[in-house]
C-alpha cells in the first residue's frame, strides 16, 4: 500500500485550502516498486528508485536510493505495488470541445464539423476557461504532465480565448504547449467552415504573432511554449500556410496542423490541388523537424518515407479516429521510417473521455487490429505516450524519460488495486489493463495529483463550472 511521508513541512494549496506534500520544485524520493524509465535503452528496474530535487530528476536506479543522493527534507514515497513512469505527453487536443461532448455522435469528420462549427462560433473567454479546466483536469488525472491544445476558432468579440486557456493550464499546473490555430478559408471560398468562424489572413497571422510575444517561454524548464497552427488543408489558404511557416521559423517556434485525417480530406486535396495532403503541405515548406501533424491516417508509402526523412512528427489519435470512422494511422510504418510519433486525445467532442492514459491501450489495440499481434508492443505504446510525444514537441532533451537531469515530470501508477493486482508485467498492466489510478503525479517536482485526486483545483467545482458553461453555450444564439 502506498504511503507518503513528508519529512518537510506540508504546504497549503491556496485554491484548495488543503495540505499537499510538497510545493513547486520539491524534493522527493520514490522507491520500492518497478520503474520503467523509457530511456534510450529501455531500462527497467523490477524494484528501483527515482529521486527529485529542484524540479529535476537527480537519481534513477535499482533498489533503494543511496543516502548520498537524497536531498535534505525530501518527501519519501513508498512505491511498493506501484509503477513509476515518465509523465505522459499529449500531442493534440481541442479544449473548447469539452463543452460540446456527445454531439454528432454518429457522424464522420466533415458532418461532425458542419454540426459543431456554429456552436463553437458562440464561444466566449469565460466559456473557454471553464472548458479548458475540465479538459485539463481529465488529462492530469490520466497521467498527463505536458499537453498541447489547438484552438482554431476565434469568433469576433469572444474575448481572449487563447489567454483563457493559458490561465487554466497555470491553475491546474500542467506543462502547456498551446498551438494558436487559425482558419481563413470559409465556405464561400470553397472551404468547409462557415464564413463567420474564419479570420482574415493578415489578422490571423498578426494574432498568432501576438500570442507568441505574450506567452512563449523558450527557457529550458519552460511551462509554456507556443506553436503556430493553421487548422487544415480544407480550412486554410495557401497564403496562410506559407505565412504561418515563415512566422514560426522567424520566431523560432514549432508548427502544427491537421493532416491526412480522412479519405474526404485526401479527395479534397487531390481535386483542389492535384496531389495528396502530404504532398500539398510539403510543397509549401511544411515538413521538417520543427513540425508535427495531427492524425496522419491516410498516408501512402511515399508520404511515410517523406515524414521520416524530414523528421516530421505525428500525433496519433486512435480513439478519435475510431469515433469518427476516419481509419487507422500507419504507426508501425511511421516508426520504422524514423518519424517521431506521439499520442493525442484530440477534441473532447470526438473523444469524450478526454483521458490520455487510455490512448496507450487504444493505440496498441488498433495497431494490432490493423497489422497483427506484433505491430505495436506494450513498450512502444508507453514510449509513444512519453518520449515520442516529447520528440513531437521538440523537448526530447528535457521530457519523456526518467533520465538524470531531465525535468521531474513523473507518474506513479497504483497496480495494487483489484483490477491490476496479479498482472505479471507492470507495463502490460498499465497499457493493456484498465487505466490505473495515480498515486502521485509530479510536474517539475510539484505534486498535481496525490492519491488519485487533483490537489491544484477542486474537481467538483470544475465539473459544476464546465456543466454550466456547456448549458450556456447550448443556449446561446
Amino acid at each position: 500500500m502506498l504511503s507518503i511521508r513528508a519529512r518537510a513541512p506540508a504546504l497549503q494549496s491556496p485554491e484548495m485550502g488543503r495540505e499537499t506534500s510538497a510545493g513547486a520544485g520539491g524534493a522527493w524520493v520514490i522507491e520500492g516498486g518497478p520503474v520503467a524509465t523509457v530511456d534510450a535503452r529501455g531500462t527497467e528496474y523490477a524494484r528501483g528508485h527515482v529521486v527529485v530535487a529542484d524540479g529535476r530528476i537527480v537519481a534513477v536506479g535499482p533498489g533503494s536510493a543511496p543516502a548520498s543522493v537524497v536531498p535534505p527534507g525530501a518527501v519519501s514515497v513508498d512505491g511498493e505495488g506501484c509503477l513509476v513512469t515518465p509523465g505522459l505527453v499529449n500531442t493534440h487536443h481541442h479544449f473548447s470541445q469539452w463543452l460540446t461532448r456527445g454531439m454528432a455522435a454518429d457522424s464522420d469528420l466533415f458532418g461532425w464539423l458542419t454540426e459543431l462549427y456554429p456552436r463553437w462560433a458562440r464561444l466566449t473567454e469565460e466559456l473557454e476557461h471553464s472548458a479548458a479546466l475540465g479538459a485539463l483536469a481529465a488529462l492530469a488525472r490520466s497521467g498527463c504532465t505536458t499537453t498541447t491544445d489547438h484552438q482554431y476558432v476565434f469568433p469576433g468579440g469572444a474575448g481572449d480565448l487563447f489567454g483563457a486557456e493559458v490561465a487554466a493550464a497555470a491553475r491546474v499546473g500542467l506543462r502547456f504547449h498551446p498551438a494558436r490555430g487559425s482558419m481563413d478559408l470559409g465556405r464561400s471560398a470553397g472551404g468547409l467552415p462557415p464564413d463567420e468562424v474564419v479570420e482574415d489572413t493578415d489578422d490571423a497571422l498578426a494574432a498568432t504573432d501576438d500570442a507568441i510575444a505574450r506567452f512563449h517561454d523558450p527557457s529550458p524548464d519552460s511551462m509554456l511554449r507556443v506553436a503556430v497552427a493553421p487548422c487544415s488543408p480544407f480550412s486554410v489558404t495557401p497564403a496562410l500556410l506559407t505565412g504561418a511557416a515563415e512566422l514560426a521559423r522567424r520566431r523560432g517556434v514549432r508548427l502544427h496542423t491537421h493532416l491526412a485525417e480522412t479519405a474526404e480530406e485526401d479527395a479534397y486535396c487531390r481535386e483542389r490541388f492535384g496531389c495528396s495532403p502530404a504532398e500539398y503541405v510539403d510543397s509549401l515548406g511544411w515538413l521538417g523537424g520543427d513540425v508535427w501533424v495531427a492524425h496522419g491516417v491516410h498516408l501512402g508509402e511515399a508520404a511515410v518515407r517523406r515524414l521520416g526523412e524530414t523528421g516530421t512528427g505525428v500525433a496519433h489519435c486512435p480513439s478519435s479516429n475510431g469515433r469518427l470512422g476516419a481509419g487507422i494511422a500507419p504507426v508501425p510504418e511511421l516508426l520504422a521510417a524514423g518519424a517521431p510519433v506521439g499520442l493525442g486525445v484530440d477534441g473532447s467532442a470526438s473523444n469524450e473521455s478526454g483521458e490520455l492514459g487510455t490512448e496507450m491501450r487504444a493505440a496498441l489495440a488498433v495497431g494490432r487490429a490493423r497489422g497483427g499481434p506484433r505491430a505495436i508492443s506494450t513498450r512502444q505504446s508507453l514510449a509513444m505516450a512519453t518520449f515520442g510525444g516529447a520528440r513531437c514537441l521538440g523537448r526530447a532533451d528535457e521530457l519523456g524519460s526518467l533520465d538524470v537531469g531531465k525535468l521531474a515530470d513523473v507518474a506513479l501508477w497504483r497496480l495494487d488495486t483489484a483490477a491490476h493486482a496479479g498482472i505479471a508485467d507492470p507495463v502490460a498492466a498499465l497499457v493493456l489493463g484498465s487505466l490505473p489510478p495515480l498515486a502521485l503525479l509530479l510536474v517539475g517536482g510539484r505534486a498535481v495529483v496525490e492519491g488519485g485526486e487533483l490537489v491544484t483545483v477542486d474537481v467538483a467545482t470544475v465539473a459544476r463550472e464546465a456543466g454550466a458553461a456547456a448549458r450556456t453555450l447550448a443556449a446561446r444564439r
